[in-house]
């Protein structure tokens, strides 16, 4: 085998087992509070809504997607989780950052369409993503429920949302491939409490 290739598995095999080891360190019981969280959100009508930057941004999006489609397994049922993914609607950001800056992006959809009593979940590696804060701050003085998924040392969002998912490593592709694998077993869960509900 060429050095270069061997190289290349050694590489392979070491973000493995790196995030082999993290998954490890997952608050089991933080995302089972979110799972029940969620179930809340369902079974009351609340909306959800889902932000993040760059990977957190598609992490979101596919959050969204499975929460919405994943948990149901029988598509002729009619009561459905209600969420949306902050980072999708192009037009909307893009005014929003053109016009009042790109911090405001999340926000100012929360300002639109949230109610008391909705749940914000939050998604950035770093915690410090400026406008993921901004919509926590906002989402936490207007009666949300906030959770956050956080990398590296968890930055701000860690202590300012009410149900914090952290994953402990200074690797953002690392940190962003835990985050995926929580959202799996977020959906996961929830459809397992919803169909046994049902």
């Amino acid at each position: 085998m060429p050095e270069s290739v061997s190289s290349a598995i050694d590489g392979m095999d070491e973000h493995i087992k790196r995030t082999v080891e993290l998954l490890e360190k997952t608050d089991l019981d933080a995302v089972s509070a979110l799972v029940d969280k969620l179930y809340e959100a369902y079974r009351e009508g609340s909306r959800v809504f889902i932000c993040g930057n760059g990977g957190s941004a598609a992490t979101a999006s596919h959050f969204s997607e499975d929460l919405a489609k994943s948990t149901i397994k029988d598509h002729t049922v009619q009561k459905r989780l209600r969420v949306s993914s902050l980072t999708d609607s192009v037009p909307f950001i893009s005014a929003l950052g053109n016009d009042w800056g790109y911090d405001t992006i999340f926000r100012e959809q929360l300002v639109t369409n949230a109610e008391e009593g909705d749940v914000l979940i939050a998604i950035s590696g770093s915690g410090n993503s400026p406008n993921v804060v901004s919509a926590v701050q906002w989402a936490s003085e207007n009666g949300l429920f906030t959770a956050g998924f956080s990398g590296f040392n968890g930055g701000k969002l860690k202590g300012m949302v009410d149900l914090s998912v952290h994953s402990p490593v200074l690797d953002m592709e690392i940190a962003e491939n835990t985050h995926m694998v929580v959202v799996h077993l977020v959906v996961s869960g929830l459809r397992a409490k919803i169909s046994e509900a049902a």
